[in-house]
């Protein structure tokens, strides 16, 4: 099983994790918007949203209707345990990569 994740799925299924029970396209773009101060579009939120969800790495449900979205329904995301661990190795190869850096690469930056 292929665990890679591109930058984008990665910080989009972290936040799919953050939000825990409350994670939807437009929660996810405000937080990237919000703590990456990083614009994106709802397009691209839900984009990834949906290629992380048929790599197994999430699951959705929709959601019971909201007065304030119109009667209208969200389709809310989880993440699953495999894609708990695309979230670990991924952060496993960047601390690996991390620790090879020399000190002096940084040095007099």
């Amino acid at each position: 099983m292929r665990l890679h994740l591109g930058e984008f799925e990665e910080v989009v299924l972290l936040l799919v994790a953050v939000h825990h029970e409350d994670a939807y396209g437009l929660s996810i773009r405000n937080s990237i918007e919000e703590k990456l101060n990083r614009k994106v579009t709802l397009s691209s939120v839900h984009t990834a949203l949906y290629r992380l969800e048929e790599k197994g790495f999430l699951e959705s449900e929709v959601g019971g209707v909201t007065k304030e979205r119109g009667g209208r329904r969200k389709r809310l995301f989880k993440i699953t345990s495999l894609g708990k661990e695309a979230l670990e190795a991924s952060r496993a190869s960047r601390d690996l990569l991390w620790s090879l850096i020399p000190k002096i690469s940084f040095e007099g930056l």
